[in-house]
């Protein structure tokens, strides 16, 4: 019998974890639309729009969507090294595999057994994200 090598993807940080506390979500009303009616009883038509920091606010949904969420759609940075206002495009590549993973667990859990998860990326880390995946 011959042993089989287990390939492994690491990076430097791999095993530093963030420490998560507990967040509560309130609601600002004047960004807020509640639909008129539900097409169907079992119906959930309260989305929600988020802002702050993405892995605090999928923590926070965690206790209440476990298990139930459909569909998820990230556009995480491509981490092509271009410089844009609102978030930085050119990680430590290390640093951007942390931070996929740390969300793309958290979504793991948060999707019912027949929900997807869909991720815009390019080139620069797609193969990287496959096996995070």
């Amino acid at each position: 019998m011959s042993n089989k090598q287990k390939l492994e993807l690491t990076w430097i940080g791999k095993y530093e974890r963030p420490r998560l506390e507990p967040r509560i979500l309130i609601e600002d009303p004047d960004k807020s639309y509640h639909a008129a009616q539900r097409v169907t009883d079992n119906d959930i038509f309260d989305n929600r729009l988020i802002f702050g920091d993405n892995l605090l606010a999928l923590k926070a949904l965690e206790a209440e969507f476990a298990g139930k969420v459909k569909c998820v759609f990230i556009d995480p940075p491509y981490n092509t090294g271009s410089a844009f206002t609102h978030y930085d495009d050119g990680l430590e590549h290390s640093i951007w595999l942390s931070l996929m993973r740390d969300r793309l667990e958290i979504i793991r859990r948060l999707l019912a057994e027949d929900g997807s998860l869909w991720i815009t990326i390019d080139d620069n880390e797609a193969h990287y994200l496959k096996v995070l995946s």
